[in-house]
């Protein structure tokens, strides 16, 4: 594969690494590099006119209230603490080194999907579009930047992108287009545990999660019978994943019961018992398959925790915290048992949690044992696990034949 990395240098006032507190054990498999901080300060003339975007979960609308105030804040070049009042950019770098005989950084990208703009989006534009004005003044805005975080790239995304305006699921919940989610979780022991709209930070499921995990389980997106398209984007994109919720709900404004969210509302229960189960269950179900020459724990990606870890839905007990780059695609292969009906709901056709646990058939711990060697196939990287598309499909077809 052509290596897609590239360098992008300028200078800065001030470089700081932070060192990382953890240390892996020796026994350890882990061979990625550990996630490492940097802290720059740099003068906003000096920053490259084309950091990459898609990393950026949001788009930049500059006319907002918040775009303006950035402004404002930006072109006040005689308070001098820009730097201090903004939060400032947040990269994601294959790479970075610095030169301190030229006070000059050099910051490596590559795969545009995990290296780029994190966060600070809106005032990395308002920067483009304004530092001309700025001369001869300075102002001078902090850049952090992350390296090592390949595997939890999409956790890190969605935790620095919490706040500014008003998320779409918010409004969504304003209109009711999540009453089908509620309706289908009705009564369960974490009804209540679900948050619908921005700041419900007491509630511990947010919805743009649950409408993703509902995507691996949508047969009219992903047919069955169509080997060629899987839900990958469930782990890619959250973002997406609601957006594709919201246009089949906007597309089936007059009669909801085409929609496939609300066909799937009577196995929405189902679904989330699986994924706790995947989650309890993962670890011993590693320990069965025939690559157990080491522990769970010494895989990256599977951590075991240390007292008290509950499962995400029922919260019950588990031992290890497992990457979602490894539990995605294996969820998502239970899609195949999923049919249409004559109701017009969706069905199992075989119960999944009985069957990813049924050690007769040993199926859970041959999909866990194929994930794992992929993600070692692949650098023990579990983000680029929860990529591969040949998994996604492997998969699907080790419980498709089981059914």
């Amino acid at each position: 594969m052509k290596d897609s990395s590239y360098i992008k240098k300028f200078k800065v006032s001030s470089f700081r690494k932070i060192p990382n507190p953890y240390r892996r054990q020796a026994n350890s498999d882990v061979t990625s590099p550990l996630p490492e901080m940097y802290i720059l300060i740099a003068d906003v003339k000096e920053i490259p006119d084309d950091i990459p975007m898609k990393t950026n979960p949001r788009e930049q609308a500059l006319d907002t209230k918040i775009a303006k105030g950035i402004k404002a804040s930006l072109e006040d070049v005689s308070s001098k603490d820009f730097y201090l009042l903004n939060r400032g950019l947040l990269i994601s770098a294959k790479d970075i080194q610095f030169n301190p005989s030229t006070s000059e950084v050099s910051i490596t990208f590559g795969d545009e999907t995990l290296y780029g703009n994190v966060d600070g989006g809106h005032t990395y534009k308002v920067i483009l579009e304004n530092r001309d004005h700025l001369y001869p003044d300075t102002q001078y805005v902090k850049i952090e930047v992350l390296t090592g975080i390949e595997d939890i790239f999409q956790d890190l995304a969605d935790a620095r992108n919490r706040s500014l305006k008003v998320t779409d699921a918010t409004i969504a919940n304003l209109r009711n287009e999540f009453d089908i989610i509620k309706d289908g979780f009705k009564g369960q022991p974490y009804e209540h545990d679900i948050a619908y709209k921005q700041n419900e930070d007491s509630n511990r499921i947010n919805v743009s999660d649950l409408i993703a995990i509902l995507t691996m389980f949508n047969i009219e997106d992903y047919p069955i019978d169509k080997y060629s398209s899987f839900p990958i984007i469930a782990y890619t994109s959250k973002n997406s994943c609601v957006n594709s919720y919201l246009k089949h709900y906007k597309n089936c404004e007059s009669d909801q019961s085409k929609n496939p969210f609300f066909k799937m509302k009577k196995i929405m229960p189902k679904i989330a018992e699986l994924y706790d189960s995947l989650e309890q269950s993962f670890g011993d179900l590693y320990k069965k398959s025939s690559n157990t020459e080491k522990h769970p724990g010494a895989v990256n990606g599977i951590d075991k925790i240390k007292t008290n870890g509950t499962t995400t839905f029922l919260q019950r007990p588990t031992n290890y915290s497992v990457a979602k780059g490894f539990l995605y695609p294996v969820l998502g292969s239970f899609r195949s048992l999923v049919e249409e009906g004559d109701d017009g709901f969706y069905h199992f056709v075989k119960d999944p949690v009985q069957l990813l646990n049924d050690s007769k058939n040993g199926l859970g711990a041959l999909l866990i044992s194929e994930t794992i060697d992929q993600s070692r196939s692949l650098g023990r990287n579990p983000n680029a696990t929860g990529k591969n598309a040949a998994l996604w499909k492997t998969l699907f077809f080790e419980t498709r034949s089981a059914k």
